[in-house]
């Protein structure tokens, strides 16, 4: 997203506590960098420190104010400087860093008349003065969820001027191309030998990271006896530098050699990075050192992760990379796992793991962490300072489809992220049920009058996602479809057709209807490729038609710890592995259904796994379970209620595999990296079988019990390398779903 809607020509005043070595400081350094690069006249006012180079070079101004201290006389000083700087600089918005320039920023407002933003990069002492001299502005940013929560339980801001933003990664400086030679022969440190860097604040406030240092002193002379050559480097500075500098040097006396090295604060810590074999720490160092391709230790004094890996992926990015909550840093903790980690140091194994870790953060950094994504976060977020947008969602919402249901809630949440305050409503064919169930703002999609005045009050029309735009269950659900589109572009709004999956459209009339509507649409783009050929097809020649993917491919997943937790609830505790069908009626009558019985004993028997009936549908599929069930000669799990997605999510992220008939089977579990056996029952299905590289098992009046068996059995010898493989593609699906939020920010904008 670019500077847009009358907004690159604002003046942004960037309010940070000083601009020395910290996570808070980059954060506010790199916005201001690519805020420029974006068009916007950008100042920063703080206390100084070393990046107000960089601030000045990227084409920002500095202006100097004491914001870092709460010393009374220095408040008023600084109070002072910012008048002298908000009356000369007619700032349109004002983005505070801390709660000290938060606070001062926010006794100026009503004097100036800017809009003030303010970013949450840490959780503080809410009682007493601590929570009246708190000012968090219009509009907040939190670096993490669990500052969101810490917001609305302390605060009681309002959820809809929150939104979660990332800690920016510049991942040109911090990049797996950069080279450690310098730094390592600056530090005398021998090319072959093992280097463990840690990137802290060495203050003795709550709020530094030092336990990791602690935990490091504590733990090197164990680990420079059991590693050889070891080296540990501990880059920061601070009031506590002096206290470990005299421990380290005890240590180092004690080994005989040089094991721990203080460099001080730096500002090359990309070249550090890049001389370490491990990272220790935590929040943007960390983020930095994955941006660098290295493998991380998380430990820090809020808590401890260990090694970094995808199955702590969830907790990490909850907190920041604070591992908030997460136990505790210890010396013999740590020491034992980087003990563990360097066990094979030297072996082709080593190298191997190493450069998985580190492909891993790298590419995680890359795709959720960039700069540029932190970026589009706060131009979201000013934007909606210039008033509220309005959208309609229209899909097949309302049904008690989960599939469906998920895509609603993907996208509605797609919105909502896209700008701060957008006011979204729902056409649902049970209004209430949504409102209830969600809480997202719901009328009845068959009420006219009420969608005639929802549409006349929008901004644009979110259509979508999922296959709405085809004739098969139905001509008139087609013609529906066309109405809302037609309607909407009666009333001159701006409409989206939102990841949609297109067809099968078979009658010449329907497809001329159904070319009409996409060529006259702002925006379209599709869920598959096989999509945009069908429309190719109908003679709709537009160039801008974006292939995305499925919008469920964002959903958030439960973690490892809480799926197995759901899985202990009455009606789903499955004692032994399991694998899920997900079945669904098929033409006239279910004559396949004694063939699949068959293959779900064989399954049972033969490969040692339960069955889990999951109906995707309840009001369709659940019957059909229950025939399934009936006709096994062993007994099938039927789950006793209705789920929620993050239920479905847990069951099949649990399941040795799937055997699906409905797409969005098919898609939670590549979400979650279950392999799956598809049963061809439509075009969809089939395509994206294809995208994803599983087993399609024929249709239903060609299923073999027997040779489904033999594929499931190689899909669960394999199961391993299919989910990493599809864990892979989902990442690389939800990179590509982004666009869809990318294109409808830009529409909401014009």
């Amino acid at each position: 997203m670019s500077a847009g809607g009358g907004f690159k020509n604002k003046k942004i005043l960037l309010a940070a506590m000083s601009l020395g070595i910290g996570g808070a400081e980059t954060h506010v350094t790199e916005l201001a960098r690519e805020l420029t690069r974006r068009g916007y006249s950008v100042s920063v006012v703080s206390a100084g420190g070393v990046y107000v180079k960089d601030i000045t070079r990227c084409g920002a101004k500095h202006f100097f104010a004491p914001l870092n201290t709460r010393r009374p006389l220095d408040m008023a000083r600084a109070v002072a400087a910012l008048s002298r700087l908000m009356r000369t600089g007619k700032y349109d918005i004002v983005h505070a860093h801390a709660r000290i320039p938060a606070f001062l920023c926010g006794l100026l407002k009503p004097f100036f008349g800017f809009r003030l933003v303010t970013t949450a990069h840490w959780v503080f002492n809410a009682r007493g003065l601590s929570r009246l001299f708190s000012d968090w502005g219009e509009r907040t940013l939190a670096v993490s969820g669990d500052i969101r929560d810490y917001l609305l339980r302390n605060y009681r801001l309002d959820a809809r001027n929150i939104t979660v933003t990332v800690n920016g990664i510049n991942t040109d400086k911090f990049s797996p191309d950069a080279s450690g030679e310098r730094a390592r022969r600056t530090l005398g440190i021998p090319e072959s030998a093992p280097v463990v860097v840690n990137v802290s604040r060495l203050d003795r406030s709550d709020s530094a990271p030092t336990a990791a240092v602690r935990g490091l002193l504590g733990a090197a002379p164990s680990l420079g006896r059991a590693i050889s050559g070891l080296r540990i480097v501990i880059v920061g500075g601070g009031d506590a530098e002096h206290e470990f500098r005299e421990t380290a040097s005890r240590v180092n006396g004690e080994l005989g050699r040089e094991i721990v090295t203080l460099t001080g604060a730096r500002t090359d810590i990309g070249e550090l990075l890049a001389a370490c074999d491990l990272f220790v720490g935590v929040s943007r160092a960390a983020l930095e050192a994955c941006a660098c391709g290295k493998p991380v230790v998380l430990a820090g004094s809020e808590g401890y992760l260990g090694l970094f890996s995808e199955s702590a992926l969830e907790s990490a990015a909850e907190t920041n990379f604070t591992c908030r909550g997460h136990g505790e840093t210890s010396a013999p903790r740590l020491g034992e796992d980087i003990a563990e980690f360097f066990s094979d140091f030297g072996t082709a194994e080593f190298d191997a793991r190493s450069a998985r870790l580190g492909t891993f953060g790298r590419e995680l950094t890359a795709s959720d962490y960039s700069v540029a994504r932190m970026t589009d976060d706060c131009e979201r977020v000013y934007a909606s300072l210039d008033g509220p947008r309005r959208v309609v969602m229209s899909g097949y919402y309302g049904f008690g489809n989960a599939g469906d249901d998920a895509i609603m809630q993907a996208v509605h949440d797609s919105i909502a992220g896209t700008r701060a305050g957008t006011e979204i409503t729902v056409l649902s064919k049970k209004p209430r049920a949504t409102r209830e169930r969600y809480g997202y703002r719901a009328i009845n999609r068959f009420n006219p009058a009420s969608v005639l005045r929802a549409l006349r009050r929008c901004d644009a029309l979110v259509f979508g996602g999922g296959s709405l735009l085809q004739d098969y269950t139905s001509t008139r659900s087609l013609l529906y479809y066309l109405a809302i589109l037609a309607l909407a572009r009666a009333l001159r709004r701006r409409v989206m057709i939102y990841a949609n999956g297109i067809g099968p459209v078979t009658r010449a009339k329907n497809r001329r209807r159904v070319r009409r509507a996409v060529e006259s649409a702002d925006v379209v783009t599709l869920r598959d490729a096989h999509s945009r050929a069908e429309l190719v097809s109908m003679g709709v020649a537009r160039e801008d038609i974006a292939v995305t993917s499925d919008p469920v491919f964002t959903s958030d997943i439960p973690g490892a710890d809480v799926r197995r937790e759901i899985l202990k609830s009455p009606g789903l505790d499955v004692s032994r592995p399991f694998v899920v069908f997900s079945v669904r009626q098929w033409g006239a009558d279910d004559s396949f259904i004694p063939e699949l019985a068959r293959f779900g004993d064989m399954v049972n028997s033969e490969l040692g796994f339960a069955v889990l009936l999951l109906p995707m549908h309840p009001s369709g599929d659940a019957d059909v379970c229950r025939v399934l069930a009936g006709a096994m000669k062993r007994p099938a799990v039927i789950p006793p209620r209705e789920l929620t997605l993050g239920e479905y999510f847990a069951i099949i992220g649990e399941a040795e595999f799937t055997v699906s008939m409905r797409l969005h089977a098919l898609i939670f579990a590549a979400r979650v990296g279950t392999p799956s056996l598809g049963i061809d029952v439509d075009p969809k299905l089939r395509a994206y079988l294809e995208t994803l590289g599983m087993p399609n098992l024929g249709a239903p009046g060609e299923f073999d019990a027997r040779r489904a068996l033999e594929i499931a059995r190689a899909v669960s010898e394999k199961r391993a390398e299919l989910s990493d493989k599809l864990e892979h593609l989902a990442r690389e699906c939800a990179e590509m779903a982004k666009t869809d939020a990318g294109l409808l920010a830009e529409l909401l904008e014009r």
